[in-house]
């Protein structure tokens, strides 16, 4: 059975093709979730993770843009992009436990991005979960 850090994992990739501009990669999300081995309950907690990030993207990515400190948005990752509005929207739209998050957002950039980023992403993530507490 896949944990929700699979999970999560398997829905930053999916975001990260919908960055690159593969937008019909919902009508996907099952195989590759099949492909991952993320079913039942799990699947059913990235489908809305992945549905709810998309549906709310402005607002998350305007969120990020105003706690970035000295950064571009534009010249950031788009997997570091990926786990920020995951991480965003968990913390923002889904209320789940802060610190919870922001742990899974670094573990998940130290797995998937480059060596700078577990922090980067730690301190834009606490930045917007302490506006929200």
């Amino acid at each position: 059975m896949a944990t929700r850090h699979q999970s999560r994992t398997a829905v930053v990739g999916l975001l990260y093709a919908y960055d690159l501009g593969n937008e019909n990669i919902s009508s996907f999300t099952d195989d590759i979730l099949e492909e991952g081995k993320i079913r039942n309950k799990q699947r059913e907690f990235s489908h809305g993770l992945f549905n709810g990030t998309i549906e709310n993207l402005e607002m998350l990515d305007k969120e990020i843009q105003d706690h970035l400190k000295d950064w571009d948005y534009d010249a950031i990752g788009k997997v570091e992009k990926a786990i920020m509005r995951l991480g965003a929207y968990e913390i923002l739209i889904a209320k789940t436990d802060r610190a919870i998050i922001i742990n899974e957002a670094v573990e998940l950039a130290k797995e998937l991005a480059d060596e700078k980023s577990p922090q980067f992403i730690n301190g834009v993530l606490d930045a917007i979960g302490k506006e929200e507490a």
